[in-house]
Protein backbone atom coordinates (compact mmCIF):
# COMPACT_ATOMS: atom_id res chain seq x y z
CA UNK A 1 0.00 0.00 0.00
CA UNK A 2 1.55 3.38 -1.29
CA UNK A 3 1.24 5.64 1.92
CA UNK A 4 0.81 10.20 1.04
CA UNK A 5 1.88 13.16 3.24
CA UNK A 6 0.30 15.91 2.43
CA UNK A 7 -0.73 19.66 3.96
CA UNK A 8 -4.25 18.98 2.93
CA UNK A 9 -6.41 15.80 2.40
CA UNK A 10 -10.08 16.81 0.54
CA UNK A 11 -12.85 14.19 0.65
CA UNK A 12 -15.13 14.77 -1.76
CA UNK A 13 -14.99 16.78 -5.13
CA UNK A 14 -18.49 18.37 -4.99
CA UNK A 15 -19.28 22.36 -5.05
CA UNK A 16 -16.91 22.86 -1.36
CA UNK A 17 -14.39 20.58 -2.02
CA UNK A 18 -13.37 21.42 -5.85
CA UNK A 19 -13.60 25.09 -4.47
CA UNK A 20 -11.23 24.40 -1.71
CA UNK A 21 -8.65 22.23 -3.76
CA UNK A 22 -8.67 25.03 -6.06
CA UNK A 23 -7.60 27.62 -3.89
CA UNK A 24 -5.46 26.22 -1.42
CA UNK A 25 -3.26 23.86 -4.33
CA UNK A 26 -3.12 27.81 -5.88
CA UNK A 27 -1.87 29.09 -2.82
CA UNK A 28 0.92 26.74 -1.99
CA UNK A 29 -0.36 24.32 -0.37
CA UNK A 30 -0.15 19.93 -0.94
CA UNK A 31 -3.81 18.96 -1.41
CA UNK A 32 -4.88 15.64 -2.13
CA UNK A 33 -8.08 15.29 -3.45
CA UNK A 34 -10.42 12.14 -3.20
CA UNK A 35 -13.51 11.38 -5.18
CA UNK A 36 -14.85 7.90 -5.75
CA UNK A 37 -18.13 9.13 -7.41
CA UNK A 38 -18.40 11.70 -10.53
CA UNK A 39 -16.12 15.09 -10.14
CA UNK A 40 -18.70 17.82 -9.73
CA UNK A 41 -20.55 16.10 -6.95
CA UNK A 42 -24.57 15.86 -6.97
CA UNK A 43 -24.89 19.20 -7.97
CA UNK A 44 -23.59 19.26 -11.71
CA UNK A 45 -24.64 15.37 -11.87
CA UNK A 46 -27.63 15.16 -10.45
CA UNK A 47 -29.08 18.55 -8.93
CA UNK A 48 -28.64 22.24 -9.40
CA UNK A 49 -27.31 21.97 -13.14
CA UNK A 50 -29.59 19.21 -14.72
CA UNK A 51 -32.74 20.35 -12.84
CA UNK A 52 -32.15 23.81 -14.15
CA UNK A 53 -31.56 22.48 -17.41
CA UNK A 54 -34.98 20.96 -17.28
CA UNK A 55 -37.06 23.62 -16.30
CA UNK A 56 -35.48 25.90 -19.20
CA UNK A 57 -37.35 23.07 -21.54
CA UNK A 58 -40.27 23.64 -19.89
CA UNK A 59 -39.99 27.51 -19.50
CA UNK A 60 -40.01 27.18 -23.61
CA UNK A 61 -42.60 24.96 -24.05
CA UNK A 62 -45.04 27.30 -21.49
CA UNK A 63 -44.08 30.35 -23.29
CA UNK A 64 -44.62 28.94 -26.73
CA UNK A 65 -48.29 28.05 -25.85
CA UNK A 66 -49.13 31.04 -23.91
CA UNK A 67 -47.49 33.93 -26.79
CA UNK A 68 -51.27 35.41 -27.59
CA UNK A 69 -50.69 37.71 -25.11
CA UNK A 70 -47.59 39.14 -26.92
CA UNK A 71 -49.02 39.31 -30.16
CA UNK A 72 -47.93 36.03 -30.95
CA UNK A 73 -50.25 33.08 -32.10
CA UNK A 74 -50.81 30.53 -29.50
CA UNK A 75 -49.22 26.67 -30.39
CA UNK A 76 -49.60 23.78 -28.11
CA UNK A 77 -45.70 22.54 -27.71
CA UNK A 78 -44.79 19.15 -29.40
CA UNK A 79 -42.17 17.89 -26.77
CA UNK A 80 -39.70 15.38 -27.19
CA UNK A 81 -38.58 14.50 -23.73
CA UNK A 82 -35.74 12.41 -25.11
CA UNK A 83 -34.59 15.33 -26.38
CA UNK A 84 -35.12 17.23 -23.92
CA UNK A 85 -33.36 14.65 -21.77
CA UNK A 86 -30.19 15.55 -24.20
CA UNK A 87 -30.35 19.04 -23.64
CA UNK A 88 -29.92 18.14 -19.88
CA UNK A 89 -27.07 16.21 -20.24
CA UNK A 90 -25.27 18.84 -22.86
CA UNK A 91 -25.35 21.29 -20.37
CA UNK A 92 -23.84 18.91 -17.80
CA UNK A 93 -21.31 18.06 -20.67
CA UNK A 94 -20.81 21.74 -21.10
CA UNK A 95 -20.13 22.59 -17.47
CA UNK A 96 -18.11 19.13 -16.58
CA UNK A 97 -14.80 20.27 -17.52
CA UNK A 98 -14.28 22.92 -15.11
CA UNK A 99 -14.77 20.76 -12.31
CA UNK A 100 -12.93 17.51 -13.86
CA UNK A 101 -9.65 16.13 -13.00
CA UNK A 102 -7.98 16.95 -15.65
CA UNK A 103 -8.14 20.58 -14.52
CA UNK A 104 -7.01 19.96 -11.20
CA UNK A 105 -4.19 18.41 -11.81
CA UNK A 106 -3.76 21.41 -13.73
CA UNK A 107 -3.61 23.20 -10.44
CA UNK A 108 -1.31 20.74 -8.75
CA UNK A 109 -4.16 18.88 -6.61
CA UNK A 110 -3.21 15.16 -6.58
CA UNK A 111 -6.87 14.02 -7.35
CA UNK A 112 -7.27 10.32 -6.37
CA UNK A 113 -10.39 8.43 -7.68
CA UNK A 114 -11.67 6.43 -4.68
CA UNK A 115 -13.72 6.67 -1.37
CA UNK A 116 -11.87 7.57 1.47
CA UNK A 117 -11.79 6.01 4.75
CA UNK A 118 -10.52 6.94 8.53
CA UNK A 119 -8.11 4.76 9.78
CA UNK A 120 -7.06 7.01 12.28
CA UNK A 121 -6.86 10.69 13.45
CA UNK A 122 -4.80 12.31 10.62
CA UNK A 123 -4.75 8.78 8.24
CA UNK A 124 -7.56 8.20 5.61
CA UNK A 125 -7.37 4.86 3.30
CA UNK A 126 -8.26 5.39 -0.29
CA UNK A 127 -8.42 2.13 -2.31
CA UNK A 128 -4.73 1.17 -2.08
CA UNK A 129 -3.38 3.97 -0.67
CA UNK A 130 -2.62 5.95 2.66
CA UNK A 131 -2.78 9.06 3.57
CA UNK A 132 -1.09 11.23 6.17
CA UNK A 133 -2.36 15.06 6.43
CA UNK A 134 -2.04 17.94 8.50
CA UNK A 135 -5.53 18.59 8.39
CA UNK A 136 -8.72 16.86 6.45
CA UNK A 137 -11.72 18.15 4.99
CA UNK A 138 -14.74 16.36 4.93
CA UNK A 139 -16.77 17.29 2.14
CA UNK A 140 -19.13 14.60 0.76
CA UNK A 141 -22.16 16.33 0.63
CA UNK A 142 -25.60 14.48 0.70
CA UNK A 143 -28.18 12.48 -1.41
CA UNK A 144 -31.76 11.89 -1.64
CA UNK A 145 -33.45 10.32 1.58
CA UNK A 146 -35.47 7.54 1.14
CA UNK A 147 -38.83 7.61 3.85
CA UNK A 148 -39.13 3.98 5.22
CA UNK A 149 -42.74 3.70 3.45
CA UNK A 150 -44.46 0.34 3.19
CA UNK A 151 -44.29 -1.25 -0.01
CA UNK A 152 -41.69 1.30 -1.43
CA UNK A 153 -38.74 -0.55 -2.09
CA UNK A 154 -40.78 -3.35 -3.98
CA UNK A 155 -42.10 -0.74 -6.70
CA UNK A 156 -39.71 1.58 -9.09
CA UNK A 157 -39.56 4.84 -7.96
CA UNK A 158 -37.29 7.85 -9.41
CA UNK A 159 -34.71 10.20 -6.88
CA UNK A 160 -33.30 13.61 -8.00
CA UNK A 161 -30.01 10.91 -8.84
CA UNK A 162 -32.21 8.53 -11.28
CA UNK A 163 -34.26 10.88 -12.77
CA UNK A 164 -32.20 11.89 -15.66
CA UNK A 165 -31.72 8.62 -16.64
CA UNK A 166 -35.71 8.23 -17.82
CA UNK A 167 -35.88 9.15 -21.38
CA UNK A 168 -39.56 8.79 -21.41
CA UNK A 169 -41.81 11.20 -20.42
CA UNK A 170 -44.01 10.29 -17.64
CA UNK A 171 -48.06 9.82 -18.72
CA UNK A 172 -48.65 10.68 -14.85
CA UNK A 173 -45.71 11.56 -12.52
CA UNK A 174 -46.81 11.10 -8.70
CA UNK A 175 -44.08 13.36 -6.37
CA UNK A 176 -44.03 12.52 -2.82
CA UNK A 177 -42.21 15.58 -1.37
CA UNK A 178 -43.98 19.16 -1.91
CA UNK A 179 -40.11 20.81 -1.10
CA UNK A 180 -37.71 22.94 -3.60
CA UNK A 181 -37.14 19.83 -5.80
CA UNK A 182 -40.49 18.38 -5.54
CA UNK A 183 -42.47 21.58 -6.84
CA UNK A 184 -39.82 22.32 -9.33
CA UNK A 185 -39.59 18.34 -11.21
CA UNK A 186 -43.28 19.04 -10.82
CA UNK A 187 -43.56 22.17 -12.71
CA UNK A 188 -40.92 20.98 -15.16
CA UNK A 189 -42.95 17.95 -16.20
CA UNK A 190 -46.32 19.57 -15.97
CA UNK A 191 -45.19 22.24 -18.74
CA UNK A 192 -43.66 19.31 -20.78
CA UNK A 193 -46.67 17.40 -20.85
CA UNK A 194 -46.87 14.85 -18.13
CA UNK A 195 -50.05 15.22 -15.47
CA UNK A 196 -48.26 15.94 -11.68
CA UNK A 197 -50.02 15.41 -8.58
CA UNK A 198 -47.90 16.30 -5.59
CA UNK A 199 -48.15 14.85 -2.23
CA UNK A 200 -47.15 16.73 0.98
CA UNK A 201 -47.38 15.29 4.33
CA UNK A 202 -47.46 19.27 6.02
CA UNK A 203 -47.44 22.38 3.92
CA UNK A 204 -45.82 22.37 0.56
CA UNK A 205 -43.07 24.58 0.70
CA UNK A 206 -43.38 24.87 4.18
CA UNK A 207 -40.00 26.17 5.27
CA UNK A 208 -40.45 29.81 3.53
CA UNK A 209 -42.89 32.60 4.00
CA UNK A 210 -46.50 31.52 3.59
CA UNK A 211 -47.27 34.43 2.20
CA UNK A 212 -45.23 33.95 -0.68
CA UNK A 213 -45.22 30.54 -1.03
CA UNK A 214 -48.87 30.49 -1.41
CA UNK A 215 -48.52 32.91 -4.04
CA UNK A 216 -46.35 30.27 -5.80
CA UNK A 217 -48.23 27.38 -5.03
CA UNK A 218 -51.55 29.02 -6.38
CA UNK A 219 -49.45 29.39 -10.01
CA UNK A 220 -48.69 26.18 -9.54
CA UNK A 221 -52.40 24.62 -9.36
CA UNK A 222 -53.68 27.15 -12.01
CA UNK A 223 -51.26 25.52 -14.69
CA UNK A 224 -52.54 22.14 -13.98
CA UNK A 225 -50.31 20.66 -11.05
CA UNK A 226 -52.38 19.19 -8.32
CA UNK A 227 -50.79 19.77 -5.37
CA UNK A 228 -52.12 17.77 -2.13
CA UNK A 229 -50.81 19.73 1.42
CA UNK A 230 -51.06 17.95 4.61
CA UNK A 231 -51.61 14.36 2.71
CA UNK A 232 -49.05 11.76 3.46
CA UNK A 233 -48.36 8.91 1.70
CA UNK A 234 -49.10 5.94 3.91
CA UNK A 235 -48.08 2.56 1.29
CA UNK A 236 -46.86 2.24 -2.16
CA UNK A 237 -47.79 -0.85 -4.25
CA UNK A 238 -47.68 -1.66 -7.88
CA UNK A 239 -50.64 -2.70 -9.66
CA UNK A 240 -51.61 -3.54 -13.14
CA UNK A 241 -48.60 -1.75 -14.47
CA UNK A 242 -49.25 1.47 -12.14
CA UNK A 243 -47.85 2.74 -9.31
CA UNK A 244 -50.53 3.38 -6.35
CA UNK A 245 -49.66 5.68 -3.49
CA UNK A 246 -52.13 5.00 -0.41
CA UNK A 247 -52.63 8.71 1.04
CA UNK A 248 -54.38 9.37 4.34
CA UNK A 249 -57.02 10.99 2.24
CA UNK A 250 -57.58 7.84 -0.31
CA UNK A 251 -55.66 6.69 -2.92
CA UNK A 252 -53.54 8.27 -6.26
CA UNK A 253 -52.33 5.66 -9.45
CA UNK A 254 -49.61 7.11 -11.35
CA UNK A 255 -46.98 5.82 -13.95
CA UNK A 256 -44.09 6.89 -12.01
CA UNK A 257 -42.85 8.42 -8.78
CA UNK A 258 -40.78 10.54 -7.98
CA UNK A 259 -39.44 10.57 -3.98
CA UNK A 260 -38.17 14.49 -2.54
CA UNK A 261 -38.65 14.49 0.87
CA UNK A 262 -35.14 15.45 1.65
CA UNK A 263 -31.54 14.54 1.74
CA UNK A 264 -29.10 12.96 4.01
CA UNK A 265 -25.58 13.62 4.48
CA UNK A 266 -22.91 10.88 3.05
CA UNK A 267 -21.33 9.54 5.54
CA UNK A 268 -21.17 5.59 5.25
CA UNK A 269 -18.19 4.13 4.76
CA UNK A 270 -15.50 7.15 5.90
CA UNK A 271 -15.70 5.27 9.60
CA UNK A 272 -15.50 8.99 11.58
CA UNK A 273 -15.44 7.10 14.62
CA UNK A 274 -11.52 6.06 14.00
CA UNK A 275 -11.02 9.54 13.83
CA UNK A 276 -13.01 10.64 17.20
CA UNK A 277 -15.60 13.00 14.82
CA UNK A 278 -18.83 13.12 16.21
CA UNK A 279 -21.69 13.26 14.21
CA UNK A 280 -25.09 14.45 14.78
CA UNK A 281 -28.31 14.15 13.04
CA UNK A 282 -28.13 16.34 10.35
CA UNK A 283 -24.00 15.24 10.09
CA UNK A 284 -20.62 16.13 11.50
CA UNK A 285 -21.08 18.00 14.31
CA UNK A 286 -19.06 21.14 13.77
CA UNK A 287 -18.23 24.53 15.38
CA UNK A 288 -18.85 28.17 13.70
CA UNK A 289 -14.96 27.44 12.38
CA UNK A 290 -16.41 23.86 10.65
CA UNK A 291 -14.11 22.05 13.09
CA UNK A 292 -15.11 18.45 14.59
CA UNK A 293 -14.55 17.27 17.42
CA UNK A 294 -10.97 16.08 16.20
CA UNK A 295 -9.02 19.60 15.62
CA UNK A 296 -7.42 18.09 12.48
CA UNK A 297 -10.48 17.39 10.97
CA UNK A 298 -13.39 19.85 9.07
CA UNK A 299 -16.81 19.53 7.25
CA UNK A 300 -18.14 21.95 5.02
CA UNK A 301 -21.14 21.53 2.74
CA UNK A 302 -24.25 19.59 2.92
CA UNK A 303 -21.77 16.80 5.50
CA UNK A 304 -22.05 19.68 8.15
CA UNK A 305 -25.63 19.63 8.69
CA UNK A 306 -25.48 23.85 8.53
CA UNK A 307 -27.86 23.42 5.41
CA UNK A 308 -28.27 22.01 1.86
CA UNK A 309 -26.76 24.78 -0.66
CA UNK A 310 -24.20 24.80 -3.25
CA UNK A 311 -23.40 28.56 -2.42
CA UNK A 312 -23.11 27.62 1.34
CA UNK A 313 -20.81 24.78 0.43
CA UNK A 314 -18.68 27.33 -1.30
CA UNK A 315 -19.05 29.92 0.75
CA UNK A 316 -17.82 27.46 3.55
CA UNK A 317 -14.76 26.62 1.55
CA UNK A 318 -13.84 30.60 2.02
CA UNK A 319 -13.81 30.64 5.35
CA UNK A 320 -12.00 27.31 6.14
CA UNK A 321 -9.14 28.25 4.02
CA UNK A 322 -8.24 31.29 6.55
CA UNK A 323 -8.15 28.46 9.34
CA UNK A 324 -6.22 26.05 6.93
CA UNK A 325 -3.71 27.71 5.32
CA UNK A 326 -3.01 31.02 7.16
CA UNK A 327 -3.70 29.68 11.00
CA UNK A 328 -6.03 32.74 10.89
CA UNK A 329 -9.74 32.52 13.22
CA UNK A 330 -12.60 32.28 10.80
CA UNK A 331 -15.99 31.92 11.92
CA UNK A 332 -19.31 31.03 9.82
CA UNK A 333 -22.25 33.82 9.91
CA UNK A 334 -25.61 32.20 8.45
CA UNK A 335 -28.34 35.34 8.45
CA UNK A 336 -26.70 35.98 4.49
CA UNK A 337 -27.12 32.77 3.44
CA UNK A 338 -29.93 33.33 0.37
CA UNK A 339 -32.07 30.39 -0.80
CA UNK A 340 -34.35 30.19 -4.03
CA UNK A 341 -36.79 27.49 -4.99
CA UNK A 342 -36.97 28.12 -9.14
CA UNK A 343 -40.24 27.68 -10.14
CA UNK A 344 -41.86 30.00 -12.34
CA UNK A 345 -42.63 32.34 -10.36
CA UNK A 346 -39.29 31.80 -8.44
CA UNK A 347 -39.50 32.18 -4.40
CA UNK A 348 -36.08 33.53 -2.70
CA UNK A 349 -35.46 34.35 1.04
CA UNK A 350 -32.38 35.27 3.16
CA UNK A 351 -32.44 36.26 6.68
CA UNK A 352 -35.11 36.16 8.81
CA UNK A 353 -38.75 35.66 7.17
CA UNK A 354 -41.75 38.07 8.39
CA UNK A 355 -42.74 35.97 11.53
CA UNK A 356 -38.91 34.86 12.39
CA UNK A 357 -38.51 38.61 12.83
CA UNK A 358 -41.71 39.39 14.52
CA UNK A 359 -40.56 36.75 17.21
CA UNK A 360 -37.09 37.88 16.97
CA UNK A 361 -37.71 41.84 17.29
CA UNK A 362 -41.17 42.39 17.85
CA UNK A 363 -42.66 46.13 17.84
CA UNK A 364 -39.11 47.14 16.39
CA UNK A 365 -39.70 45.32 13.50
CA UNK A 366 -40.51 47.19 10.24
CA UNK A 367 -42.37 45.55 7.28
CA UNK A 368 -41.04 47.56 3.82
CA UNK A 369 -42.87 46.10 0.64
CA UNK A 370 -42.69 46.55 -3.00
CA UNK A 371 -45.24 44.66 -5.72
CA UNK A 372 -44.09 44.09 -8.96
CA UNK A 373 -47.46 45.36 -10.76
CA UNK A 374 -45.75 48.98 -10.57
CA UNK A 375 -42.58 47.75 -12.28
CA UNK A 376 -42.62 49.37 -15.59
CA UNK A 377 -39.87 46.05 -17.07
CA UNK A 378 -42.36 43.67 -15.39
CA UNK A 379 -45.35 45.22 -16.70
CA UNK A 380 -43.49 45.23 -20.10
CA UNK A 381 -42.83 41.75 -20.23
CA UNK A 382 -46.19 40.76 -18.79
CA UNK A 383 -44.80 39.27 -15.34
CA UNK A 384 -46.14 41.91 -13.14
CA UNK A 385 -47.05 39.51 -10.02
CA UNK A 386 -45.67 38.94 -7.47
CA UNK A 387 -43.82 41.03 -4.50
CA UNK A 388 -40.74 42.04 -2.31
CA UNK A 389 -41.31 42.36 1.29
CA UNK A 390 -37.72 43.80 3.97
CA UNK A 391 -37.59 42.74 7.35
CA UNK A 392 -36.27 45.89 8.79
CA UNK A 393 -34.32 47.12 12.57
CA UNK A 394 -33.28 50.26 13.15
CA UNK A 395 -33.10 50.78 9.54
CA UNK A 396 -31.01 47.98 8.51
CA UNK A 397 -32.37 44.78 6.61
CA UNK A 398 -33.08 41.60 8.45
CA UNK A 399 -34.41 39.72 6.35
CA UNK A 400 -35.90 40.02 2.59
CA UNK A 401 -38.28 37.51 1.22
CA UNK A 402 -39.00 38.01 -3.25
CA UNK A 403 -41.89 36.00 -5.12
CA UNK A 404 -41.94 36.58 -8.61
CA UNK A 405 -39.80 36.66 -11.30
CA UNK A 406 -36.16 36.51 -11.16
CA UNK A 407 -36.29 36.61 -7.64
CA UNK A 408 -33.16 34.02 -7.41
CA UNK A 409 -31.14 37.32 -9.03
CA UNK A 410 -32.83 40.04 -6.90
CA UNK A 411 -32.26 38.42 -3.72
CA UNK A 412 -28.66 38.94 -4.05
CA UNK A 413 -28.93 42.39 -3.39
CA UNK A 414 -30.10 41.61 0.18
CA UNK A 415 -27.78 38.99 0.80
CA UNK A 416 -25.14 41.78 0.44
CA UNK A 417 -26.35 44.50 2.90
CA UNK A 418 -27.29 41.85 5.75
CA UNK A 419 -23.80 40.40 5.04
CA UNK A 420 -22.39 44.51 5.22
CA UNK A 421 -24.53 45.61 7.75
CA UNK A 422 -25.57 47.77 5.20
CA UNK A 423 -28.58 50.39 6.22
CA UNK A 424 -31.82 51.07 3.75
CA UNK A 425 -30.69 54.52 2.79
CA UNK A 426 -27.46 52.80 1.30
CA UNK A 427 -29.80 50.76 -0.97
CA UNK A 428 -32.14 53.88 -1.57
CA UNK A 429 -29.18 55.65 -2.87
CA UNK A 430 -28.40 52.51 -5.66
CA UNK A 431 -29.40 53.58 -9.29
CA UNK A 432 -30.64 50.77 -11.20
CA UNK A 433 -31.15 51.24 -15.03
CA UNK A 434 -34.29 51.37 -16.28
CA UNK A 435 -36.46 49.34 -17.00
CA UNK A 436 -35.16 46.36 -15.42
CA UNK A 437 -36.62 44.16 -12.09
CA UNK A 438 -33.74 44.93 -10.64
CA UNK A 439 -35.58 48.44 -9.76
CA UNK A 440 -37.61 46.71 -6.97
CA UNK A 441 -34.85 46.49 -4.87
CA UNK A 442 -34.61 50.12 -4.93
CA UNK A 443 -37.73 51.15 -4.81
CA UNK A 444 -38.93 48.33 -1.87
CA UNK A 445 -36.38 50.65 -0.03
CA UNK A 446 -37.89 53.99 -1.42
CA UNK A 447 -41.16 52.49 0.39
CA UNK A 448 -39.50 52.06 3.77
CA UNK A 449 -38.69 55.75 3.17
CA UNK A 450 -41.83 57.30 2.09
CA UNK A 451 -43.40 57.96 5.23
CA UNK A 452 -40.83 59.37 6.57
CA UNK A 453 -40.66 62.04 3.95
CA UNK A 454 -43.92 62.28 2.40
CA UNK A 455 -46.33 61.54 5.71
CA UNK A 456 -44.28 63.69 8.12
CA UNK A 457 -45.55 66.90 9.28
CA UNK A 458 -42.28 68.26 10.87
CA UNK A 459 -40.35 67.69 7.00
CA UNK A 460 -43.20 69.80 5.53
CA UNK A 461 -42.72 72.36 7.83
CA UNK A 462 -38.98 72.55 7.34
CA UNK A 463 -39.76 72.42 3.88
CA UNK A 464 -42.10 75.36 3.67
CA UNK A 465 -39.53 77.49 5.70
CA UNK A 466 -36.85 76.85 3.67
CA UNK A 467 -39.26 77.76 0.59
CA UNK A 468 -40.08 81.76 2.37
CA UNK A 469 -35.91 82.26 2.19
CA UNK A 470 -34.91 80.76 -0.79
CA UNK A 471 -34.34 83.54 -3.58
Amino acid sequence: MASIKCDLLIIGAGSGGLSLAAGASQMGADVVLLEGHKMGGDCLNHGCVPSKALLASGHIAHTQAHAQAFGIADQAAEVDYAAAKGHVQQVIDTIAPVDSQERFEGFGVRVIREMGRFIGANEVAAGDTTITARRIVVATGSSPFVPPIPGLQDVPYLTNETLWALNERPEHLIVIGGGPIGMEMAQAHRRLGSKVTVLEAQAALGRDDPEAAAFVLERLRNEGIEIREHTAAQAVRQEAGRIVVQTSAGTVSGSHLLVAVGRKPNLDGLNLEAAGVEVGRAGIKVGPDLRSSNPKVYAIGDVAGQGQFTHLAGYHASVVIRSLLFGLPAKTKTNHIPRATYTDPELAQVGLTEAEAQETYAAKLEIARFDYSHNDRAIATRQAEGFIKVMVVKGRPVGATIAGPQAGELISTWSLAIANGMKMSQIAAMVAPYPTISELNKRVAGAYFSPRLFENSAVKRVVRLVQRWLP
